[in-house]
C-alpha cells in the first residue's frame, strides 16, 4: 500500500472531471422537478447523449459538435416521456423507468460499430498566467471548456429560479399547476420546456462520461451515474448550489475510491466500487425524514379539464 503515491492536486482535479457528468445531469432533472414532473428517465437520456456525442464527434472530428449532439439527443429522448406523461397522461414513475431501458437498448444498438474506437480529443481551456499558477492553477484553470459549462449552467439556473419572471412561473407550475392554469399560464407547455431542457442537459453529462472522463465507448457505460444524479437533486432540496457541492462530494467518493484501488489499498475492490452507491443510498436514507424544498405537486399529472 502507498499512499504517496497519490497526488493531492491531481486529486481534486479529477474530483472536478468526475462530478462533471452528475452536476449537468442533476441540474437538468432539477429544472424538470421544480415544474412539477418526475423523470426517472435521466440514466436512458444520459447513456443516449453519451452514444450520439461519441458517434458524432467521431464521424465529423469536431468534441463540439458531438456535444452539440448530445443535447439534441438527450431532448428528443425526452419528448418520449413527454409523449406518454404529458399527452397520455400515463404514470410519471413507470414512464421514467421504461425511458431508462428504452434508451439502454438503444444506445447498446447504435455503439456497436463504436466499441474500441477513440474519439477525437476536446482541448483544454488554458488560461495564460492563470494555468501556470502552482496548485491552483492545475485544480482550476486548466480543464475542459465543458466543465466551465457545467458550473456557468449551475450558476444561470439559480439566477433565473430566484430572480426572473420565467423562474417564478415554472415555480409556479411545480407548486400547484392548477393555480397557475388559473392565472392562465401554459402548464404543459412550459412542462414540456422544462423536460426538453433536463433531456439536453441529462446528454451532455453523458457525452462528458463518453468523450472525456473515459475517451471510449463501452455499452451501459453510464453506470448508474443518471441514478445518483437523481439522489443529488433530493440531496440538494432542490437548490442548484447545493445540488454542485453534492456532485463534488460525489465526484470526490469515486476519484477517492478510483486512487485508493491504484495505491493497492488493503479493501477488496469490490466495496470500494460500491462505496459511491452506499453513500447515495445513506444520504438519501437521512434526507428522507426531510421532505421540505420539494415542489408540492412533484409526480402529480395535469389534467387541463379541472
Amino acid at each position: 500500500m502507498d499512499l504517496s503515491a497519490i497526488n493531492p492536486v491531481l486529486l481534486v482535479a479529477s474530483l472536478m472531471v468526475a462530478a462533471t457528468p452528475l452536476l449537468l445531469a442533476a441540474i437538468g432533472e432539477l429544472v424538470v422537478e421544480k415544474a412539477g414532473v418526475l423523470n426517472l428517465g435521466v440514466e436512458g437520456m444520459m447513456i443516449t447523449g453519451a452514444i450520439c456525442g461519441f458517434a458524432i464527434s467521431v464521424e465529423t472530428g469536431s468534441p463540439w459538435l458531438g456535444f452539440i449532439a448530445a443535447a439534441i439527443g438527450g431532448a428528443i429522448l425526452s419528448l418520449l416521456f413527454v409523449l406518454m406523461t404529458q399527452v397520455a397522461l400515463a404514470n410519471q414513475v413507470a414512464s421514467g423507468l421504461a425511458l431508462t431501458l428504452f434508451g439502454l437498448g438503444l444506445s447498446a444498438l447504435m455503439g456497436q460499430s463504436y466499441v474500441g474506437i477513440k474519439p477525437p480529443a476536446m482541448g483544454r481551456l488554458d488560461l495564460p498566467v492563470l494555468s501556470d499558477l502552482p496548485v491552483v492553477g492545475p485544480i482550476l484553470f486548466s480543464h475542459d471548456p465543458i466543465l466551465y459549462l457545467g458550473i456557468l449552467l449551475t450558476a444561470g439556473v439559480w439566477w433565473v429560479l430566484k430572480y426572473s419572471r420565467a423562474g417564478l412561473i415554472l415555480r409556479a407550475v411545480g407548486e400547484n399547476h392548477d393555480a397557475a392554469h388559473a392565472l392562465g399560464y401554459k402548464v404543459i407547455r412550459i412542462r414540456i420546456l422544462a423536460i426538453m431542457f433536463g433531456g439536453a442537459c441529462a446528454g451532455l453529462g453523458g457525452a462528458y462520461i463518453s468523450l472525456i472522463r473515459v475517451p471510449q465507448w463501452t455499452e451501459g457505460m453510464t453506470a448508474g451515474v443518471g441514478w445518483i444524479a437523481l439522489a443529488l437533486v433530493v440531496f440538494a432540496s432542490w437548490k442548484p448550489w447545493r445540488a454542485l457541492l453534492g456532485a463534488y462530494l460525489f465526484g470526490g467518493v469515486t476519484v477517492v475510491q478510483l486512487n485508493l484501488q491504484a495505491a493497492g489499498v488493503a479493501i477488496p475492490v469490490e466495496y470500494l466500487a460500491m462505496s459511491p452507491y452506499l453513500i447515495t443510498i445513506l444520504v438519501l436514507v437521512i434526507l428522507s425524514a426531510d421532505k421540505s424544498g420539494a415542489p408540492a405537486a412533484l409526480g402529480r399529472s395535469f389534467h387541463a379539464s379541472h
